[in-house]
């Protein structure tokens, strides 16, 4: 249920996001989803792909700092307090959001939101026992080839 996201610290300048971009396409490795944050300095992107492992070295390979972090995807109906219901779960059971981003393909009437919690695994029991489904990344695999 957990999936394994790659953190990667770039320059806030020109070209910094090419680097890896190159590198894993070079390599053959998709990116199924992916964020990006800056501040003045530094941007973090944060992305998800199938073979984590593969991808890690490359980067790594190509001169790129990457942290391995546990993240959850979670479905969540696409509609005026789809997002809500998730969070009051959440809240009820005093689990914080560190950070949340969204998943680049939806279903029908689900999108999926990808969540860093402080405790992945009171995250995931909460989530599960208030009726939420959690993903696991073979699902969301099969999401990219609908």
């Amino acid at each position: 249920m957990k999936l394994k996201q790659l953190s990667l610290f770039l320059q806030n300048e020109p070209g910094a996001l090419t680097v890896p971009c190159r590198a894993l396409a070079a390599a053959g490795v998709n990116i199924m989803t992916f964020s990006l944050a800056d501040t003045q300095q530094y941007g973090i992107l944060r992305i998800i792909v199938r073979d984590w492992e593969k991808a890690k070295a490359v980067l790594e390979d190509s001169g790129c700092l990457v942290k391995v972090t546990d993240v959850v995807a979670v479905e969540v109906l696409n509609r005026p307090g789809g997002l809500l219901a998730v969070l009051e779960v959440l809240e009820q059971a005093q689990v914080n959001v560190e950070y949340v981003y969204a998943f680049t393909v939806k279903r029908g009437d689900k999108g999926v939101l990808v969540f860093r919690f402080g405790d992945t695994e009171a995250a995931i029991k909460t989530l599960q026992a208030g009726g939420i489904h959690v993903m696991n990344d073979a699902e969301l695999a099969d999401r990219l080839q609908d």
